[in-house]
């Protein structure tokens, strides 16, 4: 098929474009700032240079494509509202695939958004959801939870370097996903009849607290980690303060995203009736201890071979 991958520059993104590309789609990827998609270029897919907020480029973009995988969200270093991007954007991608006859869409929601309708990214999915549910698109929703990329920032590396680990809320059990397993899902509902106008969890092979992930971390390297939990009263003043201030909105709404992260009640769901509707074998999943003992195995590897060329001072320097 012709697909177009919205969001290639992305952490799902690229691994969605990748995915596609290795089924053997063509792909085009609408990317805000072209050279720093190279690589997707290289992998072989099309570039095209398009923002969500400005609906002719998307005109553009969607000639000639049979089908649209959404990928794009708000970053959190993004400037702005959430809603500018989530919302606004979608719906301007969303009149444009029906201007341009475009039916088929995959697009990638948030487990649990209608439970918590006070967080503006999940009222926003859940809202997306709904409107694609009234329109005549024929849409496959995913409703995932967090990446396990996400962890080596928050748990890998402090734990390897000795810092601390800033967790906050309750220990909240949360079934992570990788993305190179999403991806598997969004580009093997293009050709499965079954998740047509459907919405399915796609989450990962089990829930992980985070005393439990900074344990796997502390078991792989060999060293004790320092927990820190910040208190919801904490988070929630700190929230207060970014909302008087409108440039810090965007601060403000990621920060609200603890009452989901941090509520204790588990992001998690079967997976049965995912994998049988997508055809797909869940024991090619990745499980989040393989994926950190691959990380460990492979960075501390580098950093060993490394060691060979310091120098005493520099050697001292290094987290192991």
């Amino acid at each position: 098929m012709q697909v177009l991958v919205i969001g290639g520059t992305g952490t799902l993104g690229r691994q969605v474009a990748r995915r596609a590309l290795d089924a053997g789609h063509q792909v085009r990827c609408m990317v805000r700032t072209p050279r720093k998609a190279s690589f997707l270029q290289e992998w072989g897919c099309e570039l095209t240079r398009g923002d969500l907020l400005e609906p002719a480029s998307l005109d553009y973009a969607l000639e000639e494509q049979q089908a649209v995988i959404d990928a794009a969200t708000a970053r959190a270093t993004d400037a702005g509202s959430a809603y500018d991007l989530d919302w606004t954007g979608k719906q301007n991608l969303f009149a444009a695939c029906q201007r341009a006859g475009v039916k088929r869409l995959v697009f990638s929601s948030l487990l649990d958004a209608h439970k918590h309708r006070g967080v503006p990214l999940m009222d926003i999915k859940a809202c997306t959801e709904d409107w694609l549910a009234a329109s005549d698109l024929d849409y496959t929703i995913l409703r995932g939870v967090a990446f396990m990329q996400g962890l080596i920032s928050q748990f890998a590396i402090p734990v390897l370097e000795g810092q601390t680990v800033w967790v906050s809320g309750s220990p909240t059990p949360i079934a992570y996903m990788n993305t190179q397993d999403m991806a598997r899902f969004a580009v093997a509902a293009l050709e499965r009849p079954e998740t047509l106008r459907q919405a399915f969890p796609v989450v990962g092979p089990r829930a992980w607290t985070t005393g439990e992930i900074t344990q796997l971390c502390e078991r792989f390297t060999g060293k004790d980690s320092r927990l820190f939990r910040v208190p919801p009263a904490l988070l929630s003043f700190t929230r207060s303060v970014a909302n008087f201030f409108e440039a810090s909105l965007n601060v403000a709404e990621r920060l609200s995203f603890d009452a989901v992260t941090g509520g204790g009640v588990a992001l998690d769901a079967p997976m049965e009736p995912s994998y049988g509707a997508f055809g797909l074998d869940p024991a090619e999943t990745t499980r989040l201890e393989d994926y950190l003992k691959e990380y460990y195995d492979t960075i501390l590897k580098r950093l060993r071979e490394m060691d060979a060329d310091l120098d005493k001072d520099a050697k001292k320097k290094l987290p192991f």
